[in-house]
């Protein structure tokens, strides 16, 4: 499968501050790819240096084979250009990210929420093919971000390519083919959320015993769970509480990060 964006050994400091260091990563066309780490871990900066709003230190960067950084204005100009030939209709722009009842109002009227739905349809009205979504669900509420997640998805069913940061680790789980997880300017983990959340320890299984929480992990939760209902059902009572819990890219996320979040 093609490339639509490929980055390789990325570089970018601020002065003293090495936001980027040495960051390689490649988006096919049609995978939305999930960009994840804590705030100050080089998201941002990746993103603006992909759509051209920032140079980079070193490295190399194509984005639908062009160089974001180098590409001449008239190309620019005849790529955007081409994105908008055949713009997705209005309504269904405002109607998928739900602003069906806002339709009509001034944007000074909206709320923060509503403006960040309003960001999201100028993002898709073009119909391109490829978006980049920072944060896009911010100030959703659940109904709203739900269906955000349908249009996304509806998006990769189209063939369009979408890199999105997010600090919604069940956004990305549910919507991201792969995600990269960036720890202080470099890419600490990469591939898809249930490779990634296989590398974790045992499923967690929990139940109550005499009122107390019995947490039990185990790599052969099928067996367990087996036994534990046999055991069960033979002495004629209950498993209370009980909870089958597998590890999740949050879970993954938080042993990524969290000595950087402690620092």
């Amino acid at each position: 499968m093609s490339s639509a964006v490929a980055v390789n050994d990325l570089r970018k400091s601020y002065k003293e501050l090495q936001a980027l260091r040495g960051v390689s990563f490649e988006i096919a066309e049609g995978e939305i790819f999930g960009l994840l780490g804590p705030n100050g871990a080089g998201k941002t900066t990746t993103v603006e240096i992909l759509e051209g709003y920032r140079k980079r230190d070193g490295g190399t960067v194509t984005v639908l084979g062009e160089d974001p950084s180098t590409a001449g204005l008239d190309e620019n100009l005849a790529l955007f250009a081409g994105y908008y030939s055949q713009p997705r209709p209005i309504g269904e722009v405002v109607e998928l990210v739900g602003l069906e009842e806002k339709r009509d109002a001034l944007v000074r009227s909206l709320s923060g929420g509503q403006r960040r739905r309003l960001d999201l349809g100028l993002a898709l009205v073009g119909d391109p093919e490829i978006v980049f979504l920072d944060e896009p669900t911010t100030g959703f509420d659940p109904e709203a971000r739900r269906r955000a997640w349908q249009t996304i998805a509806s998006l990769r069913d189209l063939g369009k390519t979408i890199l999105l940061t997010t600090h919604y680790l069940e956004e990305a789980e549910r919507l991201s083919d792969r995600v990269a997880v960036l720890r202080d300017g470099e890419i600490v983990a990469l591939g898809p959320p249930s490779e990634l959340t296989s590398t974790l320890p045992a499923t967690e299984i929990r139940y109550r015993r005499n009122g107390q929480e019995v947490v039990m992990q185990t790599e052969e939760p099928t067996k367990l769970l087996h036994d534990l209902t046999r055991d069960a059902l033979a002495a004629g009572h209950e498993l209370e509480g009980l909870e089958v819990r597998r590890a999740s890219l949050e879970d993954v996320y938080l042993s990524l990060t969290k000595e950087e979040e402690q620092e």
